[in-house]
């Protein structure tokens, strides 16, 4: 199955924002992708209240990207907000195609290094996988990378893959943590790892983690298999099913689990 990872530079403008969805897919979809992967807050970056701009699974904006993935005969799965109850929202990765339509809400929040993302934004609860093509796919969210419990948890569903969409923050040794979070998740569960992240779009003043790029696809063993580097690009990888199951072979880690 053929994978791509759009890391772009969302705005504040849902609308123009949908508009690299537009591009990207259409690139991914020439490239011969199936399944295209957008970083997380590809509706509206950080730094800005998301309560305003937050749509249910079935609003104009996530109608609109299933329209888009239709069109092109792909699975998109791109970040978004959608209300909550409580008045926070929840940070949502939406998985849509002509026959799919659902969405991963975000389990681990980013209270980290100075950000509460909680105070605005409600957590997930329950893992996700979607099957495409025969291939069961996990679905994650940047700070989620810090948990390897779930990416084990996804595996145990029968993920082969995990895509996650991310908006990491930038800081003195961020995009080293990024690189070696990302292989070590990898090698937890003996899954591949597409990280798909925002682009890093400078200095926009504010502290809301809004990207530093570095997007990367990396094998069940860790290997890094391709990169991007801190602009937006396009980033096209093949996951092949079987090289899950030898590293499964070869390094059971999760069969020899005792905890």
């Amino acid at each position: 199955m053929r994978a791509a990872l759009c890391q772009i530079s969302s705005t504040t403008d849902p609308k123009a924002n949908l508009e690299l969805v537009r591009d990207g897919v259409r690139r991914a979809a020439a490239g011969g992708a199936r399944v295209v992967l957008f970083p997380e807050a590809t509706q509206c970056r950080f730094g800005v209240s998301l309560k305003p701009i937050a749509e249910p699974l079935d609003g104009p904006w996530a109608t609109a990207v299933r329209e888009i993935a239709t069109d092109h005969g792909v699975v998109v799965v791109a970040g978004m907000f959608t209300p909550t109850a409580d008045g926070r929202v929840t940070n949502t990765l939406l998985v849509t195609s002509a026959d799919t339509h659902l969405g991963y809400d975000k389990i681990h929040l980013f209270d980290a290094f100075g950000f509460q993302e909680s105070s605005t934004v409600a957590p997930g609860s329950k893992p996700v996988t979607v099957e495409v093509d025969g291939t069961t796919l996990g679905i994650a969210t940047c700070y989620d990378i810090r948990f390897p419990e779930l990416f084990r948890a996804l595996a145990d569903q029968g993920a082969s893959a995990v895509l996650l969409g991310a908006s990491w923050g930038s800081g003195p040794g961020k995009v080293e943590q990024w690189e070696l979070l990302v292989r070590a998740r990898a090698l937890d569960c003996t899954s591949w790892v597409l990280a798909c992240g925002q682009a890093d779009p400078g200095d926009l003043g504010t502290t809301a983690p809004t990207g530093v790029g570095h997007s990367m696809a990396v094998g069940p063993l860790g290997t890094v298999v391709g990169g991007l580097g801190g602009e937006p690009d396009l980033l096209l990888v093949d996951i092949d099913a079987e090289t899950v199951e030898d590293a499964r072979r070869t390094l059971p880690v999760l069969a020899n689990r005792r905890l």
